[in-house]
C-alpha cells in the first residue's frame, strides 16, 4: 500500500499586499533575483556550461586540443560526475551556512576554474577543470531555486523561478554571440585563439559577480543577511509574516530525522524521477549546432561558417526565453502547474518524431522540417519552474524536505547523464544518433504519465 506523507497541502491565501510588502517584494527582485539571474550568463548550473563547451569545440577547440572522438562528451561527464557527487552534500551545507558565502564564494572558485581552461592544450587538462568546475557549480541552480522557496509566495514563485530559468537561455544566447563577437575581432590576440578568449572573459566576469554576491543575498528570511543595506528589520518581520500566512515553515537546518523522514516517503523519488525525465526528454537542441556544423555542399564546402554556427542556435535561446516566461506566467496566473508540463511533454513529442525518422531516413524528410523541429525543441524547456514549484505548493511545511529533493532531482539528473549522454547523444554519430530521438520520445510519454498521475494522488490525497 502507497504511503503518504502527514504534511498536506495548505490552501493559497489570496492576500492583497500593502505597500510594504510589494517594496519587500521589489527588493528581492532587484537583488536576488538580479544575483541569481546574472550569474546564469556568464556561467552555467546546467545547460550553458554545456553551451561554453560546444561554443567553444566548434569555434577551433576540436583542432587545437586534437579532440577527435568523444571528448566532447567525457568533458560533460566528468563536470556531471563531480557535480553530481557535491551537489546533495552542497544544499545540506547551505543550511548551515550562509547563502551570502556559500554560493558567492563558490561562484568566485567556478569563475576561476572556468578562466583557468584557456590555458589547457590537452583533453585531459581540460578533465580535470572539469571536475573542479562540477564541485563548485553544484550549489548554484538548486541553491538559488532553494531560497525562492523560501521567500516567495505560491502566488509569486513560479514566476521567478521562470524568469531565472529562463536566464540560462539569455546566458546560452549571450555566449554564441559572444564566441561570434569573439572570432571576428578577438582570435589571435596575443596568440590566443578565440575559443581561448571565450573562457577568459567569461572567468572574470563570474569572479566579479561573485564577489557582489556577499552583498546582494538576503540569505535566509530568519537569519537576514547583515551585510545587505537594502534589507531591514522590518523586511525581516514581514517576511516571516509571509511565510505563516501562506503556511510555509521557515528554514532550519538539516536534521537527520528531517533526512530520514523525505526519504521515507514517495515524494523525494516521484519528483526526481519526474524532473530528470523532463531534462533528458529536452536534451536534444543541445546538440543543434553540431547539426549546423555537420552541414556541407555538394563539392565538400561548409554551409555555415563558425560565426554562423554559433550565431543561428541564439534564435532558439530566444524562443525558450520567450516560452518559458509564457508557461510560468500561466502557471501563477491559472494556479495550475500540471496542465502546462503536460503541453510542453506533447510539444517536446513533435520534433522527436521528425527527428528519429529524419535520423534513419535522411532522404525521406525535408531539411527544412530539421531545422523546424530543433526549433521547436525550445519550446518545451520550461518544465522545472512548474515542477518546483509544485513541489513548494506539495510540501509547504517542510523546508528540510524541499531543500533534499531539490538536491536529489538535480543530483539524480547528472548521476543519469554523466553515462547515459555518451550512450545516447555520441558526439561521433552526430548528427545521425541511433538512439537520441527515440529515447527523448519515450521519456516524454512517461513525463506524461507520471505528471498526470501526480495530478491525481495531489488532489486525491494532498488537498
Amino acid at each position: 500500500m502507497v504511503s503518504f506523507p502527514s504534511f498536506g497541502r495548505v490552501k493559497v491565501v489570496h492576500h492583497e499586499r500593502s505597500p510594504a510588502e510589494k517594496s519587500l517584494v521589489l527588493r528581492l527582485d532587484i537583488f536576488l533575483m538580479t544575483f541569481g539571474c546574472i550569474s546564469q550568463d556568464p556561467n552555467s548550473c546546467r545547460y550553458l556550461d554545456q553551451q561554453n563547451i560546444n561554443n567553444a569545440y566548434v569555434s577551433g577547440m576540436k583542432e587545437d586540443l586534437r579532440l577527435y572522438g568523444n571528448e566532447l562528451n567525457y568533458f560533460t561527464t566528468y563536470f556531471n560526475v563531480a557535480y553530481c557527487i557535491m551537489l546533495i552534500p552542497s544544499q545540506i551545507i547551505l543550511t548551515y551556512v550562509r547563502p551570502s558565502f556559500w554560493l558567492s564564494g563558490l561562484e568566485i572558485c567556478w569563475g576561476v576554474m572556468t578562466g583557468l581552461i584557456a590555458t589547457c592544450h590537452s583533453a585531459k587538462q581540460v578533465y580535470v577543470l572539469r571536475v573542479f568546475l562540477g564541485l563548485c557549480e553544484s550549489s548554484a541552480w538548486p541553491g538559488m531555486i532553494t531560497l525562492f522557496m523560501h521567500w516567495y509566495t505560491p502566488m509569486e514563485l513560479a514566476k521567478r523561478m521562470g524568469f531565472y530559468h529562463s536566464c540560462q537561455a539569455l546566458g546560452s544566447m549571450m555566449s554564441g554571440a559572444l564566441q561570434v563577437a569573439i572570432t571576428n575581432t578577438l582570435d589571435g590576440h596575443t596568440g590566443l585563439a578565440g575559443w581561448r578568449w571565450l573562457f577568459v572573459i567569461n572567468g572574470i566576469i563570474t569572479v566579479v559577480w561573485g564577489f557582489a554576491g556577499f552583498f546582494m543575498l538576503p540569505d535566509l528570511p530568519n537569519n537576514p543577511n547583515p551585510r545587505a543595506i537594502w534589507f531591514t528589520k522590518e523586511h525581516a518581520v514581514l517576511a516571516m509574516d509571509r511565510l505563516e500566512r501562506n503556511g510555509r515553515a521557515e528554514p532550519k537546518k538539516m536534521s537527520w530525522a528531517g533526512a530520514k523522514r523525505t526519504f521515507s516517503t514517495w515524494v523525494v523519488y516521484f519528483i526526481a524521477v519526474l524532473y530528470i525525465s523532463t531534462v533528458l526528454a529536452s536534451y536534444g537542441y543541445a546538440y543543434f549546432n553540431l547539426f549546423l556544423k555537420s552541414l556541407k555542399h555538394a563539392d565538400g564546402t561548409k554551409v555555415w561558417t563558425t560565426s554562423q554556427v554559433n550565431a543561428i542556435p541564439i534564435g532558439g535561446g530566444a524562443i525558450n526565453v520567450v516560452f518559458v516566461w509564457i508557461w510560468a506566467l500561466l502557471s501563477d496566473y491559472f494556479q495550475t502547474r500540471w496542465v502546462l508540463i503536460v503541453a510542453q511533454a506533447v510539444i517536446g513529442i513533435i520534433p522527436c518524431i521528425i527527428m528519429s525518422i529524419w535520423t534513419r531516413h535522411p532522404a525521406s524528410v525535408a531539411l527544412s522540417a530539421v531545422y523546424a523541429s530543433y526549433f521547436i525543441c525550445y519550446l518545451a524547456l520550461g518544465t522545472a519552474p512548474l515542477i518546483f514549484s509544485w513541489l513548494s505548493d506539495i510540501l509547504p511545511q517542510d523546508p528540510e524536505a524541499r531543500t533534499l529533493i531539490v538536491g536529489v532531482a538535480v543530483a539524480g539528473y547528472y548521476a543519469v547523464s554523466s553515462w547515459s549522454q555518451v550512450l545516447v547523444w555520441p558526439a561521433k554519430q552526430a548528427p545521425y544518433y541511433k538512439y537520441g530521438w527515440q529515447s527523448a520520445l519515450a521519456l516524454w510519454v512517461l513525463v506524461i504519465i507520471m505528471t498526470c498521475a501526480l495530478r491525481v494522488i495531489d488532489m486525491k490525497y494532498m488537498l
